[in-house]
């Protein structure tokens, strides 16, 4: 496919998920239909649909409309000069030129150059202060890709000799050791070897440093109360020799960790009521929230945001919370983890949560944004009274 045909295509399924079509399910769909396209194509119509969504609000504003044209125009208008001439070159797939009036466009202003929806400008700036500009331009580009190596299965020197076989190249990342970033071969990840041997997971920088917080010591008793797809639960066990114990509200979230676990070389026992097992050494909240720290990787999910769903959101996490806490053992902690970056969903639930259960005390706090390399994260660590 020609540049201009792959952003044709792109303006096609930008409507489709403008229309509410989850954006997956419309690539995929796309895909099959389109059996001329090439792995290269489909790789390339993904990039420039979720660079268009994460950009969604300037690149309208650059291309003159919020539809599925308007945005790849704002996209191609955001490329150098000497490289928008190439998708309207005048072949019979490529879209037509831009209309000079009706399509002229112009620069964003106010939150469209945020790219964020006009609501939350507010909550994100007193959530990040000083680093609030900063970060919204990093959130506007392609998240790097992170691999933690699994001690129980290979070293990190020879993770990454047998990443290097398959024409994977990967940067060790400092401060953690376990951490790697891939440099080049992102898309022979899933197929490669090294992953199918369980050697590596996929798995964002952030997250692993938020498992590196957490007072892990052989022999406990842990729960990770929102297990999802588990990749904190392996990342637990690839740090210390701890007795793992999964749940989560949605069990089918879950359905991939006993072959992950299996994979890995892990044991993990599924719980349906944790109660039944508690007390815990540590119980690990890693809680449903806006996503707004990983809205690299899911750009759909911030304009999907609206108020309400945040405040059900805080409601959600509020509970979720003073039920691990109940079963959190003498001694033990309880962590209190988000992929976002409001703190709304961070430090004031930790404060709400404190102020109705005296005698807890926080004794760790982590905070991630982009401009850490990974995702934004937060993490608390509290402590019940001692008896």
């Amino acid at each position: 496919m020609t540049p201009g045909a792959r952003a044709s295509a792109a303006m096609g399924v930008l409507d489709q998920v403008l229309a509410g079509a989850p954006v997956e399910r419309v690539l995929t769909n796309w895909a099959r239909g389109a059996r001329y396209a090439g792995s290269s194509d489909r790789a390339a119509l993904r990039d420039i649909v979720f660079q268009c969504l994460r950009c969604r609000s300037s690149y309208a504003a650059l291309g003159g409309g919020l539809t599925g044209r308007g945005l790849v125009l704002g996209y191609i208008r955001s490329l150098p000069e000497a490289r928008q001439a190439e998708f309207f070159t005048g072949g019979p797939h490529d879209p037509l030129p831009p209309d000079p009036v009706s399509e002229a466009g112009g620069p964003p202003v106010g939150a469209e150059a945020f790219n964020i929806p006009d609501w939350l400008e507010t909550p994100l700036r007193r959530s990040l202060g000083d680093e609030f500009g900063a970060v919204m331009a990093a959130m506007s580009d392609r998240a790097p890709v992170f691999l933690r190596v699994n001690p129980l299965k290979a070293s990190p020197s020879e993770a990454v000799q047998s990443l290097a076989a398959e024409g994977i190249s990967v940067a060790a990342c400092p401060g953690l050791p376990l951490a790697l970033e891939v440099v080049s071969g992102e898309r022979r990840l899933g197929g490669s070897a090294a992953y199918a041997a369980g050697l590596v997971e996929l798995q964002d920088l952030s997250s692993q440093a938020v498992v590196a917080s957490l007072p892990l010591r052989d022999g406990i008793k842990v729960l990770d109360q929102c297990a999802g797809g588990g990749g904190k639960t392996l990342a637990m066990a690839a740090m210390a020799g701890v007795r793992l114990y999964a749940h989560d509200a949605n069990p089918r979230r879950m359905a991939d960790l006993p072959e992950r676990a299996r994979r890995a070389g892990v044991a993990v026992t599924i719980l349906d009521e944790p109660e039944r097992e508690a007390p815990f050494d540590l119980v690990l909240v890693d809680a449903p929230c806006s996503g707004s720290g990983s809205w690299r990787r899911d750009p759909a999910g911030k304009w999907a945001l609206t108020e309400a769903r945040l405040a059900e959101l805080l409601q959600i996490q509020q509970q979720i919370l003073r039920r691990a806490a109940a079963m959190v053992g003498p001694g033990g902690w309880l962590g209190y983890a988000t992929c976002s970056l409001l703190a709304a969903e961070n430090d004031d639930q930790v404060a709400a949560f404190l102020a109705a259960f005296p005698g807890w005390s926080l004794t760790r706090r982590l905070v991630l944004t982009p401009l850490s390399g990974g995702d934004g994260f937060f993490l608390a660590v509290l402590q019940p009274p001692s008896a």
